[in-house]
């Protein structure tokens, strides 16, 4: 045995370009008065009523029942906040944000706003979030990310870094298991199906979905997990023709038991053996989480493994909600 042999980098191996930047559209909203963080903390999961002027919090708009409306990272400023919807339709939040503010609430909530999440790679933090007041240069938030308004400009150490193509960002966002709507997030979806207990607060007051998000922490009740999954696609003439893992596929386990479904799916370009290689996420069920294979149709056999940006659900927190 040649105990020298390096072993062949995995699909996940992949990392980006270093240094470089990948972009996204997102949706700005900014709320104003004294009771900003108030209302928002009613219509989020994250407890922020005792946020600090400076902080950056991530937090997911929900639905009553407790389902996602979408993401959002939460910029506390002395006088109110910043509504940066990362993820989600930003109008439909804006518009339910609306529907439930009274006029009794000093809150002025403003227009959405356009505006570009740029994400960084291979660089430190492009510095704290210190004033959150809108500088010219944006505002910047934890995990090398900065927050373009429409007419803001990019620095221009930053601007010279190579960009991320579509593939490649997309490579990315699954490999990390960053959900998106509308394959992942959904009003049909909560926080812990989609790893994103570390957005949700279980000892914070009343707040919309509480109920429900409470009772599946204590009762350990999360029905389905998001997943990453793998194919090699074999060489064109090898097998016969036959369905795509595409968004919406059923998955099923080798003994044909229903495991879930496929979400979101990225094939790259053949490599020299012909193969093509498929990535993805997906929404397996509990019963079949431990499952390194499932199937998604007729010779597609996906290998399953845990996204490395996703956090388990709680289990037995909920008691602590009031």
């Amino acid at each position: 045995m040649d105990l020298n042999r390096s072993t062949p980098p995995g699909p996940w191996d992949w990392r980006p370009a270093s240094p470089s930047r990948w972009e996204q559209p997102v949706s700005l909203v900014h709320l104003e008065g004294p009771d900003s963080l108030r209302f928002l903390h009613g219509q989020s999961s994250q407890d922020l009523e005792r946020a600090q002027p400076g902080q950056c919090l991530a937090t997911c708009c929900l639905t009553p029942t407790g389902r996602v409306r979408g993401l959002a990272e939460v910029l506390v400023e002395a006088s109110g906040a910043w509504l940066v919807i990362t993820a989600g339709d930003g109008a439909a939040i804006h518009q339910a944000l609306d529907r439930v503010l009274f006029p009794a609430d000093q809150v002025n909530l403003g227009p959405l706003l356009a505006g570009t999440l740029v994400c960084l790679e291979g660089l430190e933090a492009a510095g704290s979030l210190e004033a959150p007041a809108a500088p010219a240069a944006g505002w910047s938030l934890p995990g090398q990310r900065l927050v373009l308004r429409e007419g803001d400009e990019l620095p221009a150490e930053l601007e010279a870094l190579p960009t991320l193509g579509p593939i490649e960002s997309e490579r990315w966002r699954l490999s990390q298991g960053r959900p998106l709507a509308p394959n992942e997030i959904s009003e049909e979806v909560n926080p812990f199906e989609l790893g994103l207990a570390d957005r949700v607060s279980l000892s914070k007051g009343c707040y919309v979905g509480q109920e429900t998000l409470a009772k599946l922490a204590t009762y350990d009740g999360v029905k389905q997990q998001l997943r990453r999954w793998c194919w090699a696609e074999p060489a064109a003439g090898s097998v016969s023709d036959g369905p795509s893992p595409l968004p919406g596929a059923v998955l099923r386990t080798p003994s044909a038991e229903r495991a879930g479904r496929i979400t979101s799916s990225l094939r790259l370009n053949a490599g020299p053996d012909g193969t093509s290689l498929w990535l993805g996420l997906a929404l397996v069920r509990r019963q079949a989480l431990l499952e390194p294979l499932l199937l998604a149709g007729e010779g597609i056999g996906l290998e399953i493994s845990e996204p490395t940006g996703v956090v388990a659900p709680p289990v037995g927190a909920g008691g602590a909600a009031s």
